[in-house]
This record gives C-alpha cells, sequence and structure tokens, in this order.
C-alpha cells in the first residue's frame, strides 16, 4: 500500500527551517514543534550561493551538522510533525550541500534531518 501524502513524519530543523519566513514560503504555514537534541553531531557553516534559497532565508551562511568523534557532542533544534508533501518541499528548499537521514533524537523519536552531503 502507497503511504498517503498526508501521512505525518518528524523533522529535526537545527537551522532556517525554524524561520518563520523560511516555513510561510516552504511549507505555505507556519510550524509548531517541540525543543530536542541530536547526540554526536556537531555544528559549523555552509555559504549559501543558491538564489531561491538566499531570497527566502536572507542569510548568506546557513548551519551545517556532522558526526562528531565526541559522542557527548549535541546539536539543538525543533522537531516538526509534517506530511510528507511537506517532506518534498523541504527537500527541494536544502541545496547540494545538506542530505536528509534519518537519526535517533535524545527524546527517543526518529526524525528527518539534513546534515553534511
Amino acid at each position: 500500500m502507497k503511504p498517503s501524502k498526508e501521512f505525518p513524519v518528524l523533522l529535526f530543523s537545527y537551522g532556517t527551517l525554524q524561520d518563520e519566513p523560511v516555513q510561510l514560503a516552504t511549507f505555505g504555514r507556519k510550524l509548531t514543534g517541540h525543543a530536542d537534541q541530536m547526540l554526536g553531531y556537531s555544528q559549523s557553516w555552509v555559504e549559501i550561493t543558491d538564489p531561491h534559497v538566499l531570497a527566502t532565508s536572507g542569510k548568506t551562511h546557513h548551519p551545517i551538522i556532522v558526526p562528531s568523534p565526541h559522542a557527548d557532542d549535541r546539536v539543538a533544534g525543533t522537531v516538526f510533525q509534517i506530511s510528507e508533501l511537506e517532506l518534498a518541499a523541504a527537500d527541494a528548499y536544502e541545496v547540494s550541500d545538506y542530505k536528509r537521514v534519518s537519526v535517533a533524537l535524545e527524546s527517543g523519536h526518529m526524525a528527518w534531518v539534513y546534515v553534511k552531503a
């Protein structure tokens, strides 16, 4: 059976997908979520050159995360419940520096997140 396009999925954001203007442009609505953390990852920055993403976020540099050699490293963010269609919209928003992976969060929930490609 094919999954419903409205089936809820969890998306963890530590960056611009938490910003209301980005949410409105990407999903057509403001998302609500709750705080959570990723364990074993560290954050740095990537320069954004895609004109659409620059216009949407208004930022030339976005955070990006990579697995850390230190298991106690943490990246704070927000978990959002979105539809599969909205997940596809998030895929379209993210530039090629990122890839989407499924991770376990500190809360124990599994969520999609964009990490360094």
